[in-house]
């Protein structure tokens, strides 16, 4: 089993930044594809940024040039860097995982560990 655990939220104004952080535990972040989703009250959840198979990062054009993902494999956590922040960025944002490489290859809404999510809110 891998835990997740996210943390980081909170209240921004908008224009400022914010970083959320994953901690994972039961498997190295190294050997997992990891992914960061959010979603807002009222709307379906939408994948904000995620590790590719190969190595590389996608992410929504929602958030694109804005938000940053990373790991920190020595302290076995991902990041998610969110700059100039908007009111539509306001959301209950979590983090998935999977380690099964099958499943790391389809859409990371098919991965099987999720965290229970931090809410960040943008306010004008």
């Amino acid at each position: 089993q891998v835990q997740l655990v996210e943390s980081g939220g909170g209240s921004v104004q908008t224009g400022g930044s914010r970083r959320l952080s994953c901690s994972a535990s039961g498997s190295d972040v190294s050997s997992l594809c990891m992914a960061w989703y959010r979603q807002a009250p009222g709307k379906e959840r939408e994948g904000v940024a995620r590790f590719e198979n190969d190595g590389s990062t996608s992410y929504a054009d929602s958030v694109k040039g804005r938000f940053t993902i990373s790991t920190d494999n020595v302290k076995n956590t991902l990041y998610l860097q969110m700059t100039n922040m908007k009111p539509e960025d306001t959301a209950m944002y979590y983090c998935g995982a999977e380690r099964d490489p099958y499943r790391c290859g389809l859409p990371s809404a098919f991965f099987r560990f999720w965290g229970r999510g931090t809410q960040v809110t943008v306010f004008s």
